[in-house]
């Protein structure tokens, strides 16, 4: 059976995206970084939760942030408030980064610091439960969130984004009280997709689960540092 043209053209569209996606892993590693791909539908709480993981965890590690949006800086700016490299990239009318536009950003990045320096890369993608999933940029981890705001359905009808996620985070846990959703549900549906992903849920304005969250990060950090030295020793 042969392949129509639109099929055709989407595998070659994610085998070039896959590509250079390898490339930007190869300098992250090359320059012992960490970077996790976070992404969200619009609105679940992406910058928020970036906010407050830089307001703690800038104090124990060197970070950057890569920062996705389709036409405005209004997220970057407010994460620029944190005294963080960051660095804005806007899609145009594409609605997710791809491995190209972030190469694009560890160049600046590349150019402007010493990259070494970092030891995390947070990369805020565009707000979008299909396409981001689809496609790599260079991640050691797929950070995923689900506001309660979503409802308990999202994991089923969009499974890509739940199946490649390393970690997700149920956000925004303050409104439970007032909303009709089953957090247990949505933990189930998760698991339905993913049996081994890490579930946090979390509330940015409370605080409920951050410390959690950080602990998280830090494990990922602590295991990429270990593998660092082990290779080292070996060479």
């Amino acid at each position: 059976m042969h392949q129509t043209f639109d099929a055709a053209l989407g595998i070659n569209l994610l085998h070039a995206n896959q590509a250079g996606a390898d490339h930007n892993r190869e300098h992250f590693d090359e320059w012992g970084i960490t970077c996790f791909n976070v992404m969200s539908s619009p609105g679940a709480g992406k910058t928020a939760l970036l906010e407050k993981t830089l307001a703690v965890l800038t104090n124990e590690y060197k970070i950057a942030v890569i920062e996705g949006d389709m036409t405005t800086e209004l997220d970057a700016d407010r994460l620029r408030k944190y005294n963080v490299p960051v660095i804005a990239i806007n899609t145009g009318r594409s609605c997710h980064l791809d491995s190209k536009m972030v190469s694009g950003g560890i160049h600046r990045l590349a150019h402007e610091y010493n990259p070494s320096e970092f030891d995390l890369v947070l990369v805020e993608n565009v707000g979008n439960l299909v396409c981001p999933a689809e496609f790599e940029v260079g991640e050691h981890a797929k950070v995923a969130l689900l506001s309660l705001t979503e409802g308990e359905d999202k994991p089923l009808k969009y499974p890509v984004m739940f199946q490649e996620a390393d970690c997700l985070l149920i956000t925004k846990m303050d409104l439970a009280p007032h909303l009709d959703v089953d957090v247990n549900q949505i933990v189930a549906n998760v698991r339905q997709m993913n049996s081994h992903v890490t579930i946090i849920p979390v509330s940015a304005k409370t605080g409920e689960g951050l410390e959690t969250w950080f602990d998280w990060v830090r494990s990922q950090l602590d295991r990429s540092s270990t593998t660092k030295h082990q290779l080292s020793t070996v060479h």
